[in-house]
Order: structure tokens, then C-alpha cells, then sequence
């Protein structure tokens, strides 16, 4: 099994499965707000969304 085959499944499987990783996602930013100071809250909250982004792109949403 080569790099392709790894990188062909791990899209198949974010095409499957990318909505519930991205509320996954979603739920561990709140936790990561919830022991951080307000001040990073934004940060979070970016992070996140640059990630969904790049799931959105890898699963071809």
C-alpha cells in the first residue's frame, strides 16, 4: 500500500464521513474555549475553520 492508496482512503473516508468529523471538530474548539482565556477564543475559532476548510477541499465538498 503505497502513499497514494493512504491518501485515496483518507479522502473516500472524509467524503463519508466529513460532516461528522467537522462536528467533531466544532465540539472540541468549545471545549479548548472553555479552559482558555476569552482573549483566544477568536484564535479557536479560525483554527477550526481552517481546518473544516481543508476537509471540505481533501473530501471535494
Amino acid at each position: 500500500m503505497g502513499i497514494e492508496d493512504i491518501t485515496g482512503k483518507a479522502k473516500d473516508l472524509l467524503g463519508e464521513h466529513g460532516e461528522t468529523v467537522k462536528d467533531a471538530i466544532d465540539s472540541a474548539a468549545e471545549k479548548v474555549k472553555e479552559v482558555t482565556p476569552d482573549q483566544a477564543d477568536g484564535v479557536v475559532d479560525q483554527v477550526a475553520d481552517k481546518v473544516k476548510d481543508v476537509i471540505d477541499g481533501a473530501s471535494g465538498a
